[in-house]
């Protein structure tokens, strides 16, 4: 019998990332990268997070909230194999499924008490654009969590880096340093589209209140601006 459920945001990230662009495919790729985790005000009550702050990572169960659909497609096209290759939508990560859900684990990289929010939580390596929605958070279990027998398909290896990024320095100074290397991976990952190849394009995408706009041609990325004011 069919059942549907409701559920409630209980949080918010908040990221350098202003839309989806840029964004890295998984958690944990760039863990430079730092957010915070804004609770909804019917869920501020420091005791809902008591014990949290003995594990060193979470998980993240969250919506593609901008990937909303009317109707599924029990098949997609995964970035990984670069669009060209259709799969099975539950051997995928695809944000386009049936209910909208996704899961990340990040580190967690401490608590802290604000005045506007309360307890925020401060989490690195997150592949959430800012104000993603969160549906519920749990403690990381190392013991239950981690399988290094586990057998990965096609995606067995992280992509990892695969340009070189080069940027002229007085482009580099208008980024606050403690975001510099958060910003140098992101664009070593190749946030393109996996089916982007034309060298004379500039792929543009907003990250921690800059605009930054850039090219690709063979395996180097060449920041061409970094214009301010595109607040995440």
């Amino acid at each position: 019998m069919p059942q549907e459920f409701s559920m409630k945001t209980i949080a918010r990230i908040r990221s350098d990332f202003a839309g989806k662009f840029g964004v890295p495919r998984q958690s944990g790729l760039v863990e430079a990268l730092e957010a915070r985790v804004v609770f909804e005000p019917e869920y501020r009550n420091p005791a809902a997070l008591r014990g949290l702050e003995g594990f060193s990572h979470i998980w993240l169960v969250w919506v593609f909230d901008q990937a909303v659909r009317a109707e599924w497609s029990p098949t997609v096209r995964p970035p990984r194999l670069g669009g060209n290759a259709r799969l099975g939508v539950f051997a995928t990560r695809s944000p386009f499924r049936p209910n909208p859900i996704a899961l990340s684990a990040v580190t967690l990289a401490g608590m802290e008490k604000t005045r506007e929010w309360g307890t925020v939580l401060r989490v690195r390596g997150a592949d959430l654009m800012d104000g993603t929605p969160i549906l519920d958070i749990k403690p990381y279990l190392p013991y239950a969590d981690c399988r290094p027998e586990a057998v990965g398909g096609f995606a067995s290896a992280p992509a990892g880096e695969t340009l070189a990024v080069e940027c002229l320095p007085e482009l580099w100074e208008k980024v606050p340093p403690e975001r510099r290397e958060a910003l140098r991976a992101v664009l070593a990952l190749d946030p393109r589209p996996r089916y982007q190849e034309d060298p004379g394009r500039v792929y543009g995408f907003g990250f921690a209140g800059l605009e930054v706009r850039f090219s690709v041609e063979g395996g180097v990325l060449r920041v061409r601006e970094i214009l301010e004011g595109t607040e995440p």
